[in-house]
């Protein structure tokens, strides 16, 4: 049995592809208890994308998150990274015994400064095994009005993710198999960041020419940071990712597939970005919490730079874009002063 948990935007649109079986039943976590009845009702939900179908009567809906859980062998997780401890955190160990996870989040636990693979290893004692990850490129928009979208599902164990494959399977779904978890978790919490300094950039009035030059040096940036991550030998630090260079020459492997460069380039370029949209609000001259409210949803970016920040200060990187995103969400610099001086030092 599926369960999954999470009622935003990309976990209703995840909800919806699964459903396209039509012999298939799933438990659906919603935490906002009063948006129950009314989905249950319109078969939509009225939070977040609220064009998508969804077939109610083979889905289970409750917002008791133990229910959910206690009852589904495959569990995908599609919560904002800021609040996967406060959901799972409290969470029986021995109720999550031989349970999978299959993880769309884009971010990092801030309360561990942990992608989530890594956190649902070592606080909930969750096997690499029993671990995948669904990532882009895409965005629950046009997954909702299915419009072909490729996702990559990447997990140590091929049985798992071939599994999870299949249930994502549909006329406009397509995934390919990745066994770099770690790796496409880190790009997708970067790229987010990147978005960000995009959004900025066009709200300061800059255009597409100065775009693609800050892109090409966020995709160099992004390489510096995962090459950092491996020893000498070419091995990833982290269980869970694959031997990412090629021939001792530290170039990354498959770099440019769609994993990768292509979830950063949609992430920075399309409309319906909520990072990119984040960042043009605040070089358009909105402040972080007015941003915020405006929007009505989680720009993971804002969060994700606070925690790379702190990997990089640990490991003494050189993340330019990223630290300068940091220094306009968190030390409240000037997004005009800090972007002039970042594009003054672009290659």
């Amino acid at each position: 049995m599926i369960g999954l948990l999470g009622s935003g935007s990309w976990a209703t649109a995840i909800v919806k592809i699964l459903l396209e079986d039509k012999k298939r039943h799933i438990n659906w976590w919603v935490r906002e208890e009063k948006a129950i009845p009314v989905l249950m009702e319109e078969k939509h939900n009225p939070l977040y994308l609220s064009e998508a179908y969804i077939d109610t009567c083979r889905t289970c809906i409750s917002s008791d998150i133990r229910e959910v859980v206690e009852k589904s062998d495959d569990i995908y997780l599609v919560v904002p990274s800021a609040f996967v401890a406060k959901a799972l955190g409290d969470m029986p160990k021995e109720m999550l015994q031989g349970k999978r996870f299959i993880s769309a989040v884009k971010g990092i636990v801030l309360d561990t400064n942990q992608i989530i693979t890594e956190y649902l290893h070592s606080h909930l004692d969750i096997a690499y095994d029993n671990l995948c990850i669904v990532s882009g490129p895409s965005h629950a928009e046009e997954a909702a009005r299915q419009r072909l979208t490729y996702l990559t599902v990447a997990s140590p164990n091929r049985q798992l993710a071939d599994e999870v494959r299949q249930q994502l399977d549909c006329a406009y779904i397509r995934t390919t198999y990745s066994t770099d978890m770690v790796g496409i978790e880190c790009a997708a919490v970067l790229k987010n960041i990147y978005a960000v300094a995009v959004g900025i950039c066009r709200g300061l009035g800059y255009g597409d020419n100065l775009v693609a030059v800050l892109i090409s040096n966020a995709l160099q940036e992004m390489t510096d940071f995962m090459q950092s991550m491996s020893p000498a030998d070419g091995e990833l630090k982290t269980e869970g990712g694959e031997r990412r260079t090629e021939c001792g020459d530290g170039r990354l492997r498959r770099f440019e597939s769609f994993a990768y460069l292509g979830d950063l380039l949609v992430t920075c370029y399309s409309q319906f970005s909520r990072n990119r949209t984040f960042g043009t609000m605040l070089g358009s001259g909105y402040s972080i919490k007015a941003a915020q409210l405006e929007m009505k949803m989680v720009a993971e970016g804002y969060y994700s730079a606070k925690g790379i920040e702190n990997i990089r200060r640990q490991t003494d990187l050189h993340l330019p874009i990223a630290e300068t995103v940091y220094g306009i969400l968190y030390e409240h610099r000037s997004p005009e002063k800090q972007m002039r001086k970042l594009l003054e030092n672009l290659k």
